[in-house]
């Protein structure tokens, strides 16, 4: 069974930066993609930033040149660092990572950016 499991969220003042992390363990498949996503209260769950096993890397428009995903593929892990921070990016972040044709998710962490 794979679990996994994000850290680094909190509070932080707008212009602020914090980096999330997601450990996955259990029965590690290698992963295809593996992404962030988030989901303000009233909101729909939108894709923030995915990364492909060889790294290649998509934002969404919101994010992009404020937030970076990476990856370690050998610690199973995925990152992501933002920085400017904007109210609006508060929310529950949640980590996924894809092997087909299975999906995983984690438990999420909340990121409140105060104004």
């Amino acid at each position: 069974q794979v679990q996994l499991v994000e850290s680094g969220g909190g509070l932080v003042q707008a212009g602020g930066s914090l980096r999330l992390s997601c450990a996955a363990s259990g029965s590690i498949p290698s992963f295809d993609a593996m992404g962030w996503y988030r989901q303000a209260p009233g909101d729909k769950r939108e894709l923030v930033a995915i990364v492909t096993n060889g790294g290649g890397a998509n934002y969404a428009d919101f994010v992009k040149g404020r937030f970076t995903i990476s990856r370690d593929n050998a610690k199973n892990t995925v990152y992501l660092q933002m920085n400017s921070l904007k109210p609006e990016d508060t929310a529950v972040y949640y980590c996924k990572a894809n092997r087909y044709p299975f999906s995983y998710w984690g438990q999420g962490t909340q990121v409140t950016v105060s104004s």
